[in-house]
Formats: C-alpha cells, sequence, structure tokens
C-alpha cells in the first residue's frame, strides 16, 4: 500500500459569510484513465462563486445542495491554470508537464494543491506569454464574453454595443471584444474606473453615478448586462427595433428569451455555454498576440482566500481576484 500524499484545500461545509471557508488536509487525488491530475498553480475568486459560498441565487440551490453545500461542490473554484502532472492511461490529449488553463465547471475544486479532471473538460494549453496568475483570470469572464458577443449577439462591424459592468470580469472582456468585431462600444462603469475602461477600446464611457443610459436617447444593437444589474424592461426603450437584450444572470430571462422569439421587436437571448475549448483555443491565440488584455484587481495566497471574498463580496472588484498557490 502507497503512502497517502496530503494537500490542502479549501472548502466550506454550510452557507455563509466568507468565514464559512476552512482550510483542510486532504490526499491527494489519483486520475482515474480519462483524467488527468492537474497542480493547480493560480485559481480566482468569482461573483458567482461568492454567490454559491452564501447559496444564492435560490433557484441554485437544488442544485448546489438545499440547505447545505453536496461534497461535490464544497470546495469551489472554477477557472485555473496549472500542471499536468499525470495522466490516466487513455488520455491522448496531455501529457505530464504540460502548463494549461481552463474551466472546472461543474466538478470546481480548483481551490486546492490539485485536481483531477477528464481530459474532454474545458482545458487548454495554457498562452506562452502569460503567468499562471493571468492565466487563470483569462478564462471564464473571456469565453463567457465571447459566447454572448459572438455566439448569442453575432456583433458585426457598425453596430452600437453597450456593455453593463464593462469594469468586471466579463466586461472588461466584452469592451475588448466588440471593439475587435468592428462594434462601436459604449461602456457602462462607476466614476472610478471611466479611465480604465476608456483605455480598454470603449469609444464611449457611461458614468452610472451620474447619468442613466435608459433615459439618454442613444439607442444599441446590443445591450449586454454582464454583472446583473439591469433588465430587459428596463433596456428596452434604448433598444433599437432589432435589438439584443444580453443577460449573463436570472431564471427570469429564460422565460423572456422564449418569449420575445414570437415578436417582433428587441429580443432576450441568454444562455450560457458549458463546454469552452474551443473558446479557449481563440482566447489563447489573442493573448499569445498581445491582443486581448488581462485585468488583475488584487491577488491572495491560499490562505488568505477568506479575506478575497469579503473583497469580492463588496461589489467594487475591476477585472479580477487571483488565488496563488504558492508552491515551490
Amino acid at each position: 500500500m502507497g503512502t497517502l500524499i496530503p494537500m490542502r484545500a479549501v472548502q466550506f461545509t454550510e452557507y455563509g459569510a466568507p468565514a464559512v471557508l476552512r482550510m483542510v488536509t486532504r490526499e491527494k487525488p489519483t486520475p482515474r484513465d480519462d483524467q488527468v491530475l492537474i497542480r493547480i498553480r493560480a485559481t480566482t475568486v468569482t461573483s458567482a462563486e461568492c454567490g454559491m459560498r452564501r447559496g444564492e441565487p435560490a433557484w441554485g440551490r437544488p442544485i448546489i445542495g438545499l440547505r447545505r453545500p453536496r461534497p461535490r461542490y464544497r470546495t469551489l473554484g472554477n477557472e485555473l491554470a496549472g500542471d499536468i502532472e499525470a495522466v490516466g492511461a487513455a488520455v491522448r490529449r496531455f501529457r505530464p508537464g504540460d502548463q494549461v488553463f481552463g474551466f472546472a465547471g461543474f466538478n470546481p475544486g480548483a481551490n486546492a494543491d490539485y485536481l483531477c479532471l477528464p481530459e474532454s473538460a474545458s482545458i487548454e494549453i495554457k498562452p506562452a506569454n502569460l503567468s499562471y496568475e493571468d492565466s487563470a483570470a483569462a478564462v471564464d469572464g473571456a469565453t463567457t464574453a465571447l459566447y454572448f458577443l459572438r455566439g448569442r449577439a453575432d456583433v458585426q462591424p457598425g453596430q452600437r454595443v453597450l456593455v453593463i459592468g464593462a469594469a468586471g470580469s466579463i466586461g472588461t472582456y466584452a469592451v475588448q471584444l466588440a471593439k475587435r468585431f468592428g462594434a462601436h462600444v459604449t461602456g457602462v462603469c462607476s466614476t472610478r474606473n471611466v479611465e480604465l475602461v476608456r483605455s480598454l477600446g470603449a469609444d464611449e464611457v457611461v458614468d452610472y453615478t451620474r447619468e442613466d443610459f435608459t433615459t439618454a436617447g442613444a439607442t444599441y444593437d446590443v445591450i449586454f448586462d454582464t454583472v446583473g444589474k439591469s433588465s430587459f424592461r428596463r433596456c428596452r426603450p434604448a433598444l433599437t427595433r432589432t435589438g439584443l437584450y444580453l443577460p449573463t444572470t436570472g431564471l427570469a430571462n429564460a422565460f423572456l428569451m422564449a418569449a420575445t422569439s414570437f415578436t417582433r421587436g428587441p429580443q432576450v437571448r441568454t444562455g450560457m455555454s458549458v463546454r469552452k475549448n474551443d473558446a479557449l483555443v481563440f482566447i489563447r491565440g489573442l493573448l499569445e498576440a498581445d491582443e486581448l488584455r488581462v485585468v488583475v484587481d488584487r491577488r491572495y495566497p491560499l490562505e488568505r482566500i477568506a479575506e478575497a471574498h469579503e473583497y469580492v463580496d463588496t461589489g467594487r472588484k475591476v477585472g479580477n481576484v487571483v488565488i496563488t498557490m504558492d508552491q515551490g
């Protein structure tokens, strides 16, 4: 019988404030035949994960656990970058030593030293010119923005695109990608982030503390709400006759998508891509060509992940919050 090798992991067994997060020691996993073992070098803390920690939104509890998180969700961490340390006998895409970045999806657990994922998971070779930290921060926000702007809206040159939450993780990538697709881009953010959003390529920036874009008279072909701070009803007057409202969150928006698809006028388009492999390849190409900027707000070691959650809970995160594993 071999010697058990311990590893660090952060877990929570009840919903609540960041204080529910606990550092524990677990056995290092062994990959199955179709899996790879990744030594995590960096991960992130996202607003969505903070919601999971709180047990929010309520409609998500049947999935992650009604009264407490189910075992598979007790260690968070969806975005990751690290090294392939071992591969199962049937694995062909990767080999030990490969540096990868990716998205754990329905198999979270990157808030740990090691994680096993299927070879088919949303993981790819990481950008050669980026650190592990920046690579981890270039996964979910960038691929989500790509999915909505290209996959759901098919943004075309000359269209007018407005991005709500332009200084956030999804928003900072959405501004850059919409601009790359040839759109005239307007970013919505707070006063302190106006210059950042402008530096990302926005043609116009609306400071929501001083101006309401829905009453300013301008109309847009696409309104992309990356932070769930608006509604179709509120944004509809600012959409063109064939305009699209793209929300990333909200169960009600799924019903609105179905309802508006049978009517003439502005429509709601939502949804979420689970498989991100093709998107990661596309994003990696932009990053390696220095055509996409990664915005990192703060970096914390794994031991201080509760502090990272506290900061993300304030709602003042700009871009991404990264967790470093500090391994030798």
